[in-house]
């Protein structure tokens, strides 16, 4: 792989591991909940948890994002 290449791939799935995590933590968030009662440190780390995976995932099956851009 090209170190062009490869930058791309970083950023698409940095892109998709920061938006998976930010879904996780809003996923995690009751409505109606106090800020206060929120257990932040286990949103962190659910959310951590969830962008790794959504790394790996992206590294065993690729991005759909590169192999459209390619295909233009």
């Amino acid at each position: 792989m090209k170190n062009k290449d490869l930058i791309k791939w970083w950023k698409a799935a940095g892109i998709r591991a920061a938006k998976t995590a930010a879904q996780t933590a809003l996923s995690m968030l009751t409505v109606g909940q106090a800020v206060t009662d929120i257990n932040w440190v286990n949103v962190a780390s659910i959310s951590f948890v969830a962008a790794v995976y959504s790394l790996l995932t992206s590294a065993a099956k690729g991005l759909p994002e590169l192999k459209e851009s390619e295909e233009k």
